[in-house]
């Protein structure tokens, strides 16, 4: 069989595995995906070696887990780190990408490197994408208003009532969901992906799509409400959901009142990329260009609905609805698979270039699987998941500083180690899907000893440099940092 001559890949941003139907979501989200899949590799346990997309897309784009280069590097190393499109670009493939407005995808984090046309649909002078100056009377009486309250103890009162206040502002001004998404929709970034592979004609060609639609705050098309069954669902009624949601000091219980509402427009947002896919698929058809590409479509990290306490994606975590993200790949003349060993993200890129038969650079970390894929073959490999404690911020250094979250997982044990307060905990994801009860210290010694061992040797790997350097010990009891050191 020849290899197929050409790269899609898309990643769309805070997609989590089981809203994906071909993942068993039961609302209908992704009805032409889920089509795709009966002829296309399907990864039950794909897991990305890092979250949020800061600590996420250096794996996808560069094989490389996300603390390899120390807490400073964001982003990919400015020193000529290769990656997928320089690879396919050094051997004559036109590349090309459009990031729907992610500020951690830039030219300033290292994601041009080996891309011919790159556009990232952000603009510093655009309010639609920044914050507006908080400069007016108004806000500086409101700032005032709320230092007073918190000196007298009544700031969750102030709070409460400058919130009902600017909503009922809100409700006056109304604004449609187009005026109100923070991030170009998916039609929007797939217009110009069309517009690009109509000037491909004979040469190879990789295109990377990255995609915001389920993104909070969550503002979808009035289409994709209709298309999901929430048509009843308005702009200032969203507005104020989203507020809700991003009120940090909101109680659990009055989010858990509002959660499927909210769930309802992030849902929305998934189904329009479906439908966005779809459309991009079909002018692929049109220009006989897709029985001649791999098509891959994935997610940087997933979201987070109160599982675990938490929402949207921050502070970074390794819980599973972060972690786990859905993974197809469409390879012409491969049959259908659906594979349940665990794959890491870091092996993506690796596995891609082996599929087109380009070489694979020796700086990666990651490696193929393409061979396993073709030969129906498992594997239990042990993957490894990292990101910063704390990390709200990657722009300030004081953020990126902080000690390092850690997981180990394969197939049914995961381990995770939070050196902030050197604790361990060893979930079994066969019976505790949901990771809501970790093992009893003492039990599954043979496990935590193996996933504690391969976390050791990561830590030792890690990198020579005093940011990357933990002088850790880790043991089936405790963790145990060496003072003034990070993990």
């Amino acid at each position: 069989m020849s290899a197929p001559r050409s790269l899609i890949l898309i990643t769309v941003d805070c997609l989590r595995a089981d809203h994906v139907g071909f993942m068993g979501y039961t609302r209908p989200t992704t009805p032409f995906v889920e089509s795709l899949a009966a002829d296309s590799v399907i990864f039950n346990n794909a897991i990305a070696a890092g979250a949020p997309t800061y600590y996420s897309f250096p794996a996808i784009m560069a094989s490389r887990h996300p603390l390899g280069m120390g807490r400073d590097v964001i982003g990919l190393s400015p020193d000529d780190e290769p990656t997928l499109a320089t690879a396919l670009n050094q051997v004559g493939y036109a590349t090309a990408a459009f990031v729907a407005g992610n500020p951690y995808i830039t030219h300033r984090d290292g994601y041009t490197e080996g891309l011919d046309s790159f556009q990232d649909f952000l603009d510093d002078d655009n309010d639609e994408y920044q914050e507006k100056n908080n400069s007016s009377t108004r806000s500086r009486v409101n700032q005032l208003l709320r230092r007073a309250s918190n000196s007298l103890g009544v700031s969750s009162f102030y709070e409460e009532l400058h919130f009902r206040y600017s909503q009922k502002l809100v409700e006056r001004s109304p604004r449609t969901f187009a005026q109100l998404r923070r991030f170009p929709s998916a039609d929007v970034i797939i217009s110009h992906a069309s517009e690009w592979l109509e000037q491909r004609h004979d040469s190879p060609f990789f295109l990377w799509l990255h995609l915001m639609d389920p993104h909070g705050p969550y503002y979808p098309p009035q289409e994709a409400l209709d298309l999901m069954g929430h048509g009843e669902m308005t702009s200032i009624r969203a507005r104020y959901l989203n507020s809700c949601w991003n009120r940090a000091s909101l109680s659990i219980e009055r989010c858990q009142d509002i959660r499927g509402e909210v769930m309802s427009l992030y849902d929305s947002g998934i189904r329009w990329v479906d439908e966005q896919i779809g459309a991009l698929a079909k002018r692929l058809q049109s220009l006989g260009m897709w029985n001649d590409c791999v098509f891959v479509v994935t997610a940087d990290h997933g979201e987070e609905f109160l599982e675990h306490g938490g929402r949207m994606h921050t502070p970074p975590s390794v819980t599973e609805e972060l972690v786990h993200v859905p993974l197809l790949l469409r390879v012409p003349s491969i049959d259908r698979q659906r594979i349940n060993s665990p794959f890491s993200l870091l092996n993506l890129a690796p596995t891609l270039l082996d599929c087109l038969r380009v070489p694979v650079p020796v700086e990666f970390k990651g490696r193929s699987y393409w061979q396993k894929i073709r030969a129906g073959q498992d594997w239990n490999d042990e993957i490894i998941v990292e990101c910063i404690a704390g990390c709200r911020n990657p722009a300030r250094k004081k953020d990126r500083q902080g000690t390092r979250v850690m997981a180990v997982r394969e197939a049914r044990y995961k381990l995770v180690l939070d050196f902030s307060n050197r604790s361990e905990q060893l979930f079994d994801l066969q019976n505790d899907p949901e990771e809501l009860s970790p093992l009893p210290r003492g039990t599954e010694k043979t496990a935590r000893s193996r996933l504690l061992e391969r976390a050791r040797k990561h830590i030792a790997q890690a990198g020579n440099t005093e940011a990357t350097k933990p002088y850790v010990v880790l043991s089936l009891r405790n963790l145990v940092a060496e003072p003034g050191k990070q993990a």
